[in-house]
């Protein structure tokens, strides 16, 4: 077979407007599949359902204007339309590498911190010992550095009040 199993389309849902408000979802479902006969060419043609989800996500009357899909022909000879995520999965990939670049930098600091606050635990009560590591764990993991210093101005701020 010549053509390639499957190819990514923007689907320009436009005219969709063109419809009465009770009806733009429904075309649009329509204007989805006769895309996919035409650049396919193929008959029966099948939407995933985050696709429907997609084209009906804002009701009946606002469908959106556009929308990113993956056309698979399948071994049964039907196309299968499904919602295209390849922008967002690198995107994402991206975000992960920096997350697992920064927290490799971090590893040695965080057991001296760690270790830090335990004797002050054991002097201080415990109820202020528990609630105080729980928050810089969090903040640590996943936050940038502009959140971790609105932390810590907080902590101060909090700690300041309840001496006062």
């Amino acid at each position: 077979m010549s053509q390639e199993a499957e190819r990514v389309y923007t689907v320009n849902l436009g005219k969709v407007l063109l419809s009465p408000d009770n009806q733009r979802a429904k075309r649009a479902v329509n204007m989805v599949k006769e895309f996919a006969r035409h650049h396919m060419k193929a008959e029966q043609i099948k939407l995933e359902e985050d696709v429907s989800h997609l084209l009906w996500s804002r009701s009946i009357k606002h469908p959106p204007r556009k929308i990113r899909v993956q056309m698979t022909r399948t071994d049964e000879g039907y196309i299968l339309v499904s919602k295209y995520e390849g922008e967002q999965e690198e995107k994402n990939k991206e975000e992960l590498k920096k997350i697992d670049e920064t927290s490799k930098e971090e590893p040695a600091p965080k057991p001296a911190a760690k270790s830090a606050p335990k004797p002050a635990a054991k002097s201080a009560p415990k109820p202020a010992a528990k609630s105080a590591p729980k928050p810089a764990a969090k903040s640590d993991d996943t936050s940038p550095e502009f959140f971790k210093q609105k932390d810590k101005e907080k902590k101060k701020k909090s700690e300041s009040k309840s001496k006062e």
